[in-house]
């Protein structure tokens, strides 16, 4: 059964006119059970994360101050977020979902977050709407408690991985790969194992060559044993911070290469939503929902 982790502490009440579109995080699930994608039983609500598998990622300071709201104002200004208590229980059980999303795809070969992807996150601080790495967080997790060996990020927000890409720098059993907008944030980029910037404006038939003509060549030649897959979808042509040209019919397409050379490979992935700025929430909502539907005609 697609597993898929979500709770009503993803869709966090923020100031008004804030550019975070979080009633995502309700309509997304309401649609998918609207339309008879998934039932009730497909979801699953997670436990906060306990510390210990935070601090084998994220330095135990920064997350100790983090805890304890203790950010500098510079540093809250980075994340986007106003800081507060629930802010961080939200980052917490958003964490775990990651995880046990990973845990659902060993068992059935795909897991799911409506939230996460946070991958602006470092080990030692927050940016970009990121405070916590989930994937980060869940790769540690698999290498350190079920004898993963190899895991590949395919991170194809519109935005750098930067904060996966830091951590990982010197982790050889991790291959960060993201496929991004290179004149966009974050402005300063991390090197990641590869890394592919795209033009601005570059459409549905060039981003898919270029995924193509590398995502088979890293399966065959890296031999992953666990994948995850950052499937933000401000790659869309109206995304408000995204200066890609891709519909939703390709970014649709996107996913279906990722996720059918997942299943062809035998490979167990986990997928986290990632980022989605357009300016009518129906197009993010569309689009997120795409990613659930193959996942289930795929797999189920």
């Amino acid at each position: 059964m697609l597993k898929i982790a979500w709770s009503p502490m993803f869709a966090h009440a923020l100031p008004e006119g804030h550019r975070f579109p979080m009633a995502k995080y309700d309509l997304l699930p309401e649609q998918l059970l609207y339309e008879g994608t998934i039932t009730e039983t497909n979801l699953f609500a997670p436990a906060p994360l306990p510390e210990r598998f935070i601090v084998d990622t994220h330095d135990a300071g920064y997350w100790c101050r983090l805890r304890q709201l203790e950010l500098t104002p510079s540093e809250i200004r980075k994340t986007g977020f106003p800081l507060s208590e629930e802010l961080v229980n939200r980052e917490v059980v958003i964490m775990n979902g990651t995880v046990q999303a990973a845990l659902f795809a060993l068992e059935f070969g795909v897991g799911m977050n409506i939230a996460g992807g946070t991958h602006h996150a470092f080990t030692d601080r927050g940016e970009g709407f990121c405070l916590l790495n989930d994937i980060a967080i869940a790769a540690n997790y698999l290498l350190n408690y079920k004898s993963i060996q190899k895991v590949l990020v395919v991170d194809l927000d519109v935005h750098q991985g930067n904060g996966t890409a830091q951590i990982f720098q010197n982790e050889p059993r991790v291959f960060t790969f993201s496929m991004h907008c290179g004149h966009n944030y974050p402005f300063h980029k991390e090197h990641s194992d590869l890394d592919i910037p795209l033009a601005e404006g570059t459409d549905d038939k060039t981003y898919l060559a270029v995924l193509n003509n590398t995502l088979p060549r890293l399966l065959d030649e890296l031999e992953p044993e666990f994948v995850f897959f950052q499937s933000g979808v401000d790659v869309l042509a109206t995304d408000k911070l995204g200066k890609l040209g891709m519909s939703i019919a390709g970014c649709k397409e996107r996913d279906r290469t990722v996720l059918e050379l997942c299943k062809r490979h035998n490979l167990p992935v986990a997928i986290s939503m990632g980022g989605g700025y357009s300016k009518q929430i129906a197009h993010i909502v569309e689009a997120h929902a795409n990613t659930f539907r193959l996942a289930q005609q795929i797999w189920f």
